[in-house]
């Protein structure tokens, strides 16, 4: 058991970052999938005067979406070297913040959770992804919390306690 506990963070964040590498040959090549996905969730933001927010130039394309998800996997990945541990509780920040953004648009807008005919398996990646990174925070959580003490360091002068 201990032998596995050792390389769980190693294996969820090799399982998240070929999840989000695999997704970038999609948002990057401009393919119909994410053309359906994010015009159909551009044209629902139309509808209550956002119409560009998902469109390519918006402020959530498939583009910056992509971008995010290679920074995760890029500090989620990294973090399995010890020397960049700390990466991987702030890769796995930045994943659940992009998966809670995606099931939230698979299950609150008409986009559905089955936008592209697949059985919902873009959905339920989403949500092992999620809970993969829910997983990661959980074990690097003394890490994220010195990590934002020491950003608060920074920004406002005040000392961390340890």
């Amino acid at each position: 058991m201990q032998k596995f506990l050792k390389f769980l963070p190693a294996v969820l964040a090799i399982y998240c970052s070929a999840i989000f590498l695999d997704s970038l040959r999609y948002k990057f090549t401009d393919a119909v999938e994410t053309q359906t996905i994010f015009g159909k969730l551009n044209d629902w933001a139309a509808g209550f005067g956002a119409d560009g927010l998902f469109a390519h130039s918006g402020l959530f394309s498939q583009y910056v979406i992509g971008m995010a998800e290679l920074i995760a996997s890029a500090m989620l990945l990294l973090g399995i070297l010890p020397q960049f541990r700390r990466l991987q509780g702030f890769g796995a920040l930045l994943g659940i913040a992009i998966m809670s953004g995606a099931i939230f648009f698979h299950t609150m807008t008409p986009l559905g959770i089955d936008p592209n005919n697949d059985g919902g398996l873009l959905f339920v990646m989403a949500c092992g992804v999620w809970l993969s990174c829910a997983a990661l925070i959980f074990i690097h959580r003394k890490e994220i919390g010195y990590g934002l003490g020491r950003i608060k360091e920074a920004l406002f002068g005040q000392p961390v306690s340890e």
